[in-house]
């Protein structure tokens, strides 16, 4: 904007604008890089109010990715004291994995020392083991003979199935270890008809009386996955709608284009959500959008569905031609507006409608995620323009007199 054009009278306003969408820019510019898990950007100015929260969770994020790099390198001694139930979860993961750490260590002294008398130490590994709440087997490494099994195994696998399937692995495992090997780690399930159940296990080559062996150390970590699970549907999923988020979805489009996959993406903008909200409460409009949600999840058997934010949502569809994909669109927009959906209290019904637009994405496609769904929005805009006179016809004919 060219400030100086404007009468004397506008210019201090017109300065004022053209500041106040540099920092809009700035929040524009930041958010975008957040979304990608970009924290390497340019951070807006000191005087930029508007991206005080933004900058806020960058400093969060970048703290956090700090100490999960230190986790990661050893240090188990990281702790957070924000964040809630996410800190709490982290606190609890450090803490588990210093304690394995040490579990490991003192496992490894103890097999150290009973090398010294073989006879005495197997005897007292028995009788010690007896008592762990580990699961401790012990197989012949060439012929996948049982050799030993402490009473938790013995009495926790009274199924027949997990117990086949467990010293099937462990067999397998067994054999990749050589005797210059100190130990293996490893994660692996165990699943009957009714029942996952998670284990890892630490294997070390041991010599077990005149055997060559393999000790196995399981630890029971089916409630840890459940928490793991809980978390990613936290950093995943929306929380409004339990689809995916925009976080979740850009990352997933890039992949697909890196491993390029022919697909679809299709932009589904929900029409006249303001109208809803203001005239109905947030609360109808939440229901709107849960509507929509549920909706776009018929798109085919097995959709990604993404909300974007707001009323926007992203999905996408793996092998479709966009013909197919807009005719599958326009049949869910079809069923969504033949329902006149009533508010809380029944007084007044109104109709729901979205719109859209679809871009087809061959294997060997060289436009970067952000511009196909640049494109895709604008193909929607399109579409909505289109069906103008149409979405007119949405709104009541009268409103709450309370409003």
């Amino acid at each position: 904007m060219d400030v100086e054009a404007l009468p004397e009278d506008f210019r201090e306003l017109g300065e004022g604008l053209v500041y106040f969408m540099s920092m809009l820019k700035e929040v524009r510019d930041l958010a975008g890089a957040l979304s990608r898990g970009d924290l390497s950007g340019k951070m807006p100015g000191p005087d930029n109010e508007l991206a005080a929260n933004l900058k806020a969770l960058h400093a969060t994020l970048k703290h956090l990715t700090w100490q999960t790099q230190q986790v990661a390198a050893g240090d188990y001694d990281q702790h957070i004291d924000f964040m809630g139930d996410f800190a709490d979860a982290f606190n609890s993961m450090v803490t588990q994995l210093k304690e394995r750490r040490d579990e490991v260590m003192a496992e490894m002294q103890t097999v150290q020392k009973q090398s010294q008398d073989l006879a005495r130490s197997n005897s007292l590994f028995e009788t010690i083991t007896s008592r762990m709440s580990e699961w401790i087997v012990m197989i012949n490494r060439e012929t996948g003979e049982h050799l030993f099994a402490n009473h938790p195994v013995q009495n926790d696998l009274a199924n027949e199935i997990f117990e086949s399937q467990l010293y099937k692995i462990l067999l397998e495992y067994a054999e990749e270890i050589n005797d210059e090997d100190e130990y293996k780690e490893a994660e692996f399930p165990l699943i009957s008809d009714t029942a996952v159940q998670w284990f890892s296990v630490i294997l070390y080559p041991v010599k077990w009386y005149e055997h060559n062996a393999v000790a196995a150390v399981l630890t029971d970590i089916t409630e840890e996955k459940r928490r793991l699970k809980e978390l990613e549907d936290v950093a995943y999923k929306d929380m409004l709608t339990g689809v995916y988020n925009r976080h979740f979805g850009m990352k997933l489009l890039n992949g697909w284009i890196e491993e390029r996959k022919c697909f679809v993406i299709a932009f589904i903008d929900m029409d006249r959500l303001k109208y809803v909200n203001d005239v109905f409460g947030h609360a109808e409009g939440d229901r709107y959008i849960l509507r929509v949600a549920e909706l776009l999840k018929e798109f085919s058997p097995d959709p990604i569905v993404c909300r974007l934010g707001g009323d926007e949502f992203m999905v996408l569809g793996r092998d479709l031609a966009m013909q197919e994909a807009e005719s599958r669109l326009d049949a869910l927009r079809s069923k969504l507006a033949t329902v006149d959906y009533a508010n809380e209290d029944g007084s007044i019904s109104y109709k729901c409608s979205m719109s859209f637009g679809v871009v087809e994405v061959p294997a060997n496609n060289k436009t970067p995620a952000s511009d196909l769904l640049s494109l895709a929005d604008e193909k929607m805009y399109e579409y909505k323009k289109a069906h103008k006179a149409e979405r007119r016809r949405l709104a009541p004919e009268r409103t709450p007199a309370s409003r």
